[in-house]
């Protein structure tokens, strides 16, 4: 037996990470109430033994603890704040936890309308993409209270392996816009490097083969090297969200006086990438903005 054992818990948004994060929470023993835009993703889990739910402001009203996993923050917005939403069916005692990737000023925001309704807020966004989101293997950047996160963590213990407590309402989100920043330039940092192994009559797998094991290696020379080599761009994190995460981060670094210049670069390049048509593709593919014959 699983400490969410029996605990009603709602899950709003089911694209490539919530529609398998509901299941692992499922599998652990959670009575999962379920809701998404499009009816396809609930009508499937629902045949799977979870409860559908007809809006936000029902999944707030049936479960004790409410998670979003949505694409953006107008999303989050809408889901929270708008006609059926979340805090129309928020109770006092309840706890909302944010693992979608929103700005920080609407998470400060959105903790404080919880709060008004007696009910406790974490952010919790997420890296690891749709592979950690199947294997429950994420790693979670939270921001909440101690209480609130302390509730969050029997929940987080099942979606993720690595889960830090950052700090009060918002830092998760900080953490996040900082681990999208260091993803997306290192995405382009092995793109370039690939593409000009290539350009230079080296095989690209036989240069990040070299490249393992040294100072240039990294998870993303791991799996999105391997990706860009195979020419492998089924996503698991699409561009576009990459690109709308990096100008997230840039501009809460506007917001606090603070240049970034390689990632306003980087951001631009996955524009070129999106402008091409391939924004639906994995962030992997930024190769084909660099190197369009790779």
């Amino acid at each position: 037996m699983t400490e969410i054992q029996g605990m009603r818990i709602g899950l709003i948004g089911l694209g490539f990470m919530g529609k398998p994060m509901a299941r692992n929470l499922a599998r652990a023993g959670a009575l999962m109430i379920v809701h998404n835009r499009s009816r396809t993703s609930v009508d499937e889990l629902a045949s799977e033994g979870m409860t559908a739910a007809t809006s936000p402001k029902e999944v707030a009203e049936t479960a004790d603890i409410i998670i979003t996993m949505l694409t953006d923050t107008p999303a989050v917005e809408t889901v929270m704040t708008g006609p059926n939403g979340v805090f129309e069916g928020l109770t006092a005692g309840k706890l909302v936890i944010d693992m979608s990737t929103t700005k920080v000023p609407a998470t400060r925001a959105f903790g404080e309308g919880a709060a008004e309704k007696g009910a406790d807020y974490v952010d919790a966004p997420v890296s690891g993409g749709t592979i950690g989101a199947e294997n429950g293997t994420l790693t979670i950047m939270a921001g909440g209270s101690e209480q609130a996160f302390a509730r969050a963590l029997p929940v987080l213990s099942v979606l993720g392996q690595r889960i830090t407590h950052v700090g009060p309402i918002g830092t998760g989100q900080v953490a996040k816009a900082a681990n999208q920043v260091i993803v997306g330039l290192n995405i382009g940092a092995v793109a370039e490097a690939l593409a000009l192994a290539r350009r230079a009559g080296a095989d690209p797998a036989k240069v990040r083969e070299a490249l393992s094991g040294g100072f240039a290696d990294s998870r993303i020379l791991e799996v999105h090297g391997q990706r860009m080599i195979d020419g492998a761009f089924e996503p698991g994190a699409k561009s576009t969200i990459q690109r709308k995460d990096m100008d997230q981060a840039l501009e809460l670094a506007a917001q606090l006086g603070l240049e970034m210049p390689a990632t306003s670069l980087s951001r631009d390049l996955y524009d070129r990438l999106i402008a091409n048509g391939d924004g639906d593709l994995d962030h992997a593919a930024l190769i084909k903005a660099i190197d369009p014959d790779a």
